[in-house]
């Protein structure tokens, strides 16, 4: 399914609820094989395509769906109940179409390694949320999807089936406007939520005194134009 990117009437780039951020048609990092079908079921569902946040938490079921199947819960520390109201709230019948038993769900939590990851991107941006975004459980679900797919190998936008990195910032502009604000400089977006996370420990783990003069530099800043899984 093509996801419609709508175009602000006026022409410009709008970062918000939505986003022109590629050519008509083009979508940076569509999924493939099994987790496109699961990708292709939620958005035939979704109550609204053009929005970031119900494109990203759609790559972060399919992804999930996909790796670990159905039969268990798609985002770590997300139950049951929370898990069914999100897609009730924004991809109705979803379930129906991908045959989620939620009385098996209901006890059928996934164990994730890196869960203590997951609990301090999640409190991060909770912390840093914009109440008038969404409903409170709105952003939780999201916090919890980009918490997730920050774990992966790709860039953040790229394991969210993003169809590219502005509909991120749009997504994080909207939603989590004090940390969208804290990037000033353009920081990759996984590396900065992770660069937070340090400077909130009070731990450093870069070697150089400033990012201006890291050898590392292209990898926190520039293009994101890494082929997504």
């Amino acid at each position: 399914m093509r996801v419609q990117i709508k175009r602000p009437v006026s022409g410009r780039t709008v970062l918000g609820r939505y986003v022109q951020a590629t050519p008509a048609g083009v979508h940076g990092a569509l999924p493939s094989g099994s987790r496109k079908a699961r990708w292709n079921a939620l958005m035939a569902c979704a109550t609204d395509t053009e929005a970031p946040e119900v494109q990203a938490v759609a790559g972060v079921l399919a992804t999930a769906f996909d790796t670990h199947g159905t039969h268990l819960l798609p985002l770590a520390g997300l139950g049951a109940a929370a898990t069914r109201h999100l897609i009730a709230r924004w991809f109705p019948g979803a379930d129906a179409v991908l045959e989620l038993d939620w009385q098996s769900l209901a006890h059928a939590e996934r164990a994730e390694p890196r869960y203590d990851e997951i609990e301090d991107l999640v409190a991060l941006l909770t912390e840093c949320a914009q109440p008038l975004a969404g409903m409170r459980e709105e952003t939780l679900w999201l916090a919890h999807a980009l918490s997730q797919a920050s774990l992966g190998d790709n860039h953040l936008w790229q394991d969210l089936h993003l169809p590219s990195r502005r509909e991120l910032s749009a997504l994080m502009n909207r939603w989590f406007p004090v940390l969208a604000a804290r990037n000033d400089r353009d920081m990759k977006w996984k590396k900065f939520l992770y660069k937070q996370l340090c400077d909130k420990a009070e731990l450093s783990i870069c070697r150089a005194p400033s990012c201006g003069v890291c050898s590392d530099y292209a990898n926190c800043y520039g293009p994101e134009d890494a082929v997504a899984a």
